[in-house]
């Protein structure tokens, strides 16, 4: 048996980039996401990370469309754990965290910028302190996404001054083209990082962009950090076939779990690892 705690799999069901035309299975409508994220809630995944479209596939942050993916997520998933994403290829300023009065478990929260493939991600420090108030004001968990050694820093920084209340949850974004390439020596100075600063069984995970997204999983499995996968980062199952559902590739990391004698995080599991409140049971 493992030594480490249960994996934790996030699933990342949609994004903000793939569309249709790059894989049919890429979930867009409200419904097409719930029922996307069921099935891979069955196959083990205990967090969903969520993002929401408009009816042409484009991305929105319109906190209605939020707050009905949230009530049918509550409904079919109604112990999963909810991360809304305030990524900024959904909007801009403030209108990125317009969503976070609905009060998910989870959400997303870059603490710097960085480049992305053709633009700067554009993260200034005005609207990461009010976006990690508002996560505070409402009682939701950050996750930072880290795409850079600095961001761990400024986490670490952002938690001693009192902006973010917990230990946080880190994941380690690698992958993306011009920002931190999936390189293990700085992956495992990453992991050292963390349990320096935040003590050594602070919870981390990983993310592996496009084809790293086996390869991030895997060495996060082994080194006892948490796994995302799902159809936003990769919608591929290799290089020659497109991922079916994102419940496919939610079952792939359940495979890599086994290989290394890792359990799959139950949501009451995971939910006591990142230290959140267990779920309320649905009105009768």
């Amino acid at each position: 048996m493992s030594k480490f705690d249960p994996c934790i799999i996030c699933v990342a069901i949609t994004g903000s980039l793939p569309q249709k035309s790059d894989n049919p299975a890429v979930p867009i409508s409200i419904s097409e996401q719930v029922e996307s994220t069921h099935e891979a809630y069955d196959a083990g995944a205990s967090i969903v990370h969520a993002h929401v479209r408009n009816e042409d596939g484009s991305p929105s942050s319109d906190p209605e469309k939020f707050a009905r993916l949230q009530e049918g997520l509550r409904r079919y998933c109604p112990d999963m754990i909810i991360q809304f994403s305030t990524g900024g290829r959904s909007g801009a300023g403030k209108s990125r965290g317009a969503m976070l009065p609905l009060s998910p478990d989870m959400a997303s929260l870059s603490v710097g910028s960085n480049n992305f493939p053709t633009r700067v991600y554009e993260n200034p420090p005005d609207l990461v302190d009010w976006l990690a108030g508002e996560m505070m004001t409402h009682g939701i968990k950050p996750e930072v996404e880290a795409f850079d050694l600095s961001h761990i820093l400024q986490a670490w920084k952002m938690w001693k001054q009192g902006k973010i209340r917990d230990v946080p949850y880190v994941q380690f974004v690698m992958g993306v083209q011009n920002a931190m390439p999936a390189d293990k020596a700085v992956f495992d100075y990453y992991i050292r990082t963390v349990q320096r600063l935040f003590g050594e069984n602070a919870p981390w995970c990983a993310a592996g962009i496009g084809r790293h997204q086996a390869e991030l999983n895997d060495w996060s499995i082994a080194a006892g950090g948490h796994a995302r996968t799902g159809l936003e980062d990769n919608i591929r199952l290799d290089r020659h076939t497109l991922a079916h559902s994102n419940a496919a590739l939610v079952r792939l990391t359940v495979e890599n779990c086994a290989r290394y004698e890792r359990e799959v995080a139950s949501p009451t599991d995971a939910r006591r690892i990142l230290g959140l409140r267990q779920s309320a049971p649905l009105p009768a």
